[in-house]
């Protein structure tokens, strides 16, 4: 039997990977025209060559590579103890609401206030070693995931729930069997935000007096106008934010096979 296609994948000629690879390209190439030519001087802003050359340093020296462990060591520190804090308060929350009335006002008031505003009282109460860099990427991260979590238990098709109560499902598998996979998506979209906030606390907290880590190299690169090594450190950022990304993203593809999705035209 012939496979009938949809019209929009049989329409596609170029593979998706090559489009989604063209306009980083370009953004790369017109970097390149306009360092060559003169328009934006080495002084401003490094061509893609000088960084490419000054990356190939940092990796052979090893100091890249163990400033990225170092770095993302400091991300899923913070991240496991912020969503940790934030999925465990949006449970609460979200299936009670005597945990709603006693946790969801404070938390929503703690939300508003500027994680960089905190860095001071992070370096009195916590020192100014790890623990403050790992505490604001905990705080960074803990309200993303709480507020998508608390939204998708409280979001779940309330057909569903008198679905489970016909069948007489106990609290516990409907909490297990109904709404905690309801509430996965929404869960999934937060850890998303979540990653995304991680990586720019990393950027301040590794401001905080560090001795290692991308930051620091950003932080000893600025001392000396490096714009190459500052460059090279902001695309680590930028790789490793796009690969925790990607992991999230098959993570959905993986649990939330189930669901149909629009996926463009």
């Amino acid at each position: 039997m012939k496979r009938i296609e949809p019209l929009s994948a049989a329409r596609r000629g170029v593979p998706r990977w090559l489009r989604r690879a063209l306009g980083p390209v370009l953004l790369i190439a017109l970097w390149h025209l306009v360092s060559i030519t003169g328009v934006l001087p080495q002084e401003v802003l490094a061509g893609p060559s000088v960084v490419l050359t000054s990356a190939a340093k940092l990796v052979a020296t090893g100091e890249l590579q163990q400033a990225m462990w170092v770095s993302l060591g400091r991300a899923l520190a913070g991240l496991a103890i912020g969503g940790t804090i934030g999925v465990s308060l949006a449970v609460l929350s979200g299936l009670s609401r005597l945990g709603e009335d006693l946790i969801d006002a404070t938390v929503q008031m703690l939300r508003t206030v500027p994680n960089v505003a905190l860095i001071p009282l992070l370096i009195i109460w916590l020192g100014i070693g790890e623990a403050p860099k790992i505490a604001l990427i905990a705080l960074g991260t803990a309200f993303p995931l709480y507020l998508n979590v608390y939204a998708g238990i409280r979001n779940v098709d309330a057909s569903l729930i008198e679905a489970g109560r016909t069948l007489n499902l106990s609290r516990s598998a409907m909490i297990r069997h109904i709404i905690l996979p309801g509430a996965l998506p929404s869960a999934l979209v937060g850890l998303r935000y979540s990653l995304g906030i991680a990586w720019l606390a990393l950027v301040f907290g590794e401001q905080i007096n560090a001795t290692a880590g991308i930051g620091y190299l950003m932080a000893n690169a600025r001392e000396f106008f490096q714009t190459d090594v500052i460059v090279v450190c902001l695309a680590v950022y930028a790789f490793l934010g796009l690969a925790v990304d990607f992991i999230v993203r098959t993570l959905e593809r993986i649990f939330l096979s189930w669901r149909p999705a629009f996926s463009g035209t």
